[in-house]
């Protein structure tokens, strides 16, 4: 799991404001730095970086709430929790794949055809999962999704040096 950027210019002087833009920033951009791995299917640890990133940038927006219009904030959260959700979708199949290959292998020869069935069905829900998460990504971007939190890190800036 990619470790969580650190937020720079923090210090127990930094005004609310000035912490929630940098912290909405900086998860932000993490989020959306793992848009192309997390439709890699051959690379399961994409989808989960972007999703335990869609997780922090969650937190950081719930824990800097008052600094943020309200409207504006709760439709980014909205759209943040919906990513989350159809990040999910995919990576509950990967983990169970993962799983099934893992215990498949310790399986006697005439055992295995089971759970490589299985395995299949997985895929299967594993690829249609991709093709939500590619859809939501693409719906994201149309909204402006990275652009409208990097405007919510904007305005908590604008309070900070008030």
């Amino acid at each position: 799991m990619a470790k969580a950027r650190p937020v720079p210019g923090l210090s127990p002087d930094t005004r609310f404001a000035a912490a929630a833009a940098a912290a909405v920033r900086v998860r932000a951009a993490e989020v959306f730095g793992f848009a192309d791995r997390a439709l890699d299917i051959a690379d399961i640890e994409g989808v989960h970086d972007m999703r335990v990133a869609t997780r922090r940038l969650r937190a950081a927006l719930e824990v800097f709430a008052p600094c943020f219009p309200s409207a504006e904030h709760a439709e980014a959260l909205g759209e943040v929790k919906r990513l989350a959700d159809v990040l999910g979708q995919r990576r509950d199949p990967d983990v169970a794949i993962e799983a099934l290959e893992s215990f498949e292998a310790g399986l006697a020869l005439p055992d295995r055809p089971g759970v490589a069935g299985l395995v299949a069905e997985l895929r299967e829900q594993q690829d249609a999962a991709n093709e939500t998460v590619a859809a939501e990504l693409a719906r994201v971007r149309e909204r402006r999704l990275p652009e409208r939190l990097q405007g919510l890190a904007d305005t908590a800036r604008g309070e900070a040096a008030a």
